[in-house]
């Protein structure tokens, strides 16, 4: 792809738009004796927004340079950064980045068998890394490492251990990947600068570091996947689009902290080598620009109105975008995106300095179900409520659990007694008619005349005790207590239902044991509560 440019053309299409090279000597001299390679790492945390354009424009350039260029999937990082990707979704994400990276490479007609995909997870277990880990670790001090990761990795009042790894992880990917270079946004810089101060204690090269600048986002501050009002997702609807574009920064005549304009410069021009100015004919009709400068100048010099400038890029991203949506309206990839990103709650705001009350805001997983099996030791009626039973359940605890449930008019107390149940044992203890409830007993029903409940089952040969987690969602931990308010079990109850073979499900997963599925007598297409 780049067999016909001069060393010199080749060094400039490479650095062409970039805040900074650290190597810059070293680099001319590889071009001068074969291709340059080069990787670009992202961390599979949030949605891939419209900034990844910049680096994807860049990987272009890299490309049309001859480079070989490997793109890294972070995986492992993404988990290490205070846990901005949980345990149980980090191989969905993986497939959701790979999927969208692609989709907008194809979409600004990069050639993907030019480029090579890796998943961090594939080489960063291995034996050998793992002691280079540990090695690192004996040299890197402290300061050093929270200092590199200071405008990457997630600050807290009190940093987790993972997140001081992550800067020395990502040194050591430079050597496991055996490139010559790796590019990313400058707000990696003292990551890079980590790297090329202790790889060579490891014995191993001093790389090459290529940066671009930092697009800003909407709102004038950095694009961002955590801040909605800052970005415009890929799947954005053309509505949404115009929405955001509409509440976008851009002050007349104000060149500086402009996402707009910077989009333009970072983006469409690398793309395009042109940008039109869509206007109405009384203001001077379209205007062809063939240089950022000449856009950047008119802007300055109020010559071009912001509302004109947001309309123009509206129509040149929606050319970008048009076909990422077109692939992802899929049954699977939809199916993937809602997978991979369960809907969040909507409280954003966690305690703050706690990584893991962070985790527990984003992210709705059936993981932070406490489910387990328990067996019905004994069961009466409540003592004031004729609808209500009152069940001591023995959950494998040293005392059974009280339990109060609402089954009198649809199980009679033979069925229940010595009858092993599935319960939802982390909701907060709540009174009911006078006695403490320590648990939910879950069943199947199906709303008529009359109404219709079933308990769940767990397989035969279970347990008091036994976990009981959804398909995929095996290694999370389940939260302590969950919070009333949260109502994270309300948000993912909307998607347990009973599927027509009568097994337990969420999101169409099945919800298991170690010794099987969980099912239900004769409730097909039920509800589950």
């Amino acid at each position: 792809m780049g067999e016909q440019l001069s060393p010199d053309a080749k060094f400039s299409l490479i650095t062409r738009n970039l805040q900074e090279v650290l190597g810059e000597e070293k680099l001319k001299q590889i071009l001068q004796e074969r291709e340059l390679k080069v990787y670009w790492g992202t961390a599979t945390t949030g949605k891939p927004h419209v900034a990844y354009f910049v680096p994807m424009s860049k990987i272009a350039d890299f490309l049309k340079a001859g480079c070989e260029v490997t793109i890294l999937f972070a995986d492992l990082h993404a988990y290490l950064d205070n846990m901005k990707a949980p345990w149980e979704l980090l191989e969905l994400r993986v497939q959701y980045y790979e999927q969208v990276i692609k989709a907008m490479l194809e979409s600004i007609g990069v050639p993907l068998d030019k480029l090579k995909f890796v998943k961090g997870t594939d080489y960063q277990l291995s034996r050998e890394y793992t002691l280079d880990v540990y090695r690192l670790s004996s040299m890197v001090t402290e300061h050093d490492a929270k200092k590199a990761g200071a405008e990457v990795v997630k600050q807290v009042e009190h940093p987790l251990l993972s997140g001081l790894l992550y800067p020395g992880l990502q040194a050591l990917d430079e050597e496991y990947l055996k490139v010559d270079a790796q590019f990313g946004g400058v707000d990696q810089r003292k990551i890079f600068t980590l790297a090329e101060k202790y790889l060579p204690s490891l014995g191993y090269t001093k790389r090459i570091h290529m940066m671009n600048p930092m697009v800003p986002g909407l709102t004038g501050a950095k694009m961002s996947s955590s801040e909605e009002e800052s970005k415009i997702d890929l799947l954005d609807k053309k509505e949404d689009v115009k929405k955001k574009l509409k509440k976008a920064f851009c002050e007349p005549g104000n060149i500086q902290n402009n996402g707009v304009l910077s989009f333009v410069k970072h983006v469409l021009f690398p793309l395009c080598s042109e940008f039109v100015i869509k206007r109405d004919p009384k203001w001077g009709g379209d205007k062809v620009y063939t240089a950022f400068e000449e856009v950047e100048k008119d802007f300055a010099e109020e010559q071009i109105h912001p509302g004109d400038l947001k309309a123009s890029v509206e129509v040149a991203l929606n050319k970008l975008l048009d076909p990422i949506r077109k692939k992802f309206e899929t049954p699977e990839l939809r199916k993937l995106t809602s997978r991979a990103y369960p809907e969040a709650s909507k409280n954003k705001f966690a305690a703050k300095g706690n990584p893991k009350n962070a985790a527990e805001e984003d992210d709705v997983v059936p993981s932070r179900l406490d489910l387990r099996v328990g067996k019905i030791v004994s069961v009466e009626k409540h003592p004031d409520a004729d609808s209500l039973y009152l069940e001591k359940i023995d959950i494998g605890e040293e005392q059974p659990r009280t339990v109060v449930s609402g089954l009198v008019a649809y199980v009679s107390q033979e069925e229940l007694q010595d009858r092993l149940v599935i319960l939802l044992c982390n909701l907060k203890p709540q009174k009911m008619r006078g006695i403490e409830s320590q648990a939910m007993l879950l069943c199947a029903s199906i709303e008529g005349d009359p109404r219709r409940v079933e308990p769940l089952d767990p397989p035969e040969g279970s347990a008091p005790g036994d976990r009981v987690f959804v398909e995929g969602f095996e290694t999370g931990k389940p939260d302590d207590e969950l919070k009333p308010k949260k109502k994270v079990f309300e948000k993912l109850q909307v998607d347990l239902k009973i599927s027509d073979e009568c097994i337990a499900q969420w999101k169409e997963k099945d919800l298991l044991t170690k010794l099987g599925k969980i099912t239900c007598k004769t409730l097909k297409g039920g509800n589950i509560s």
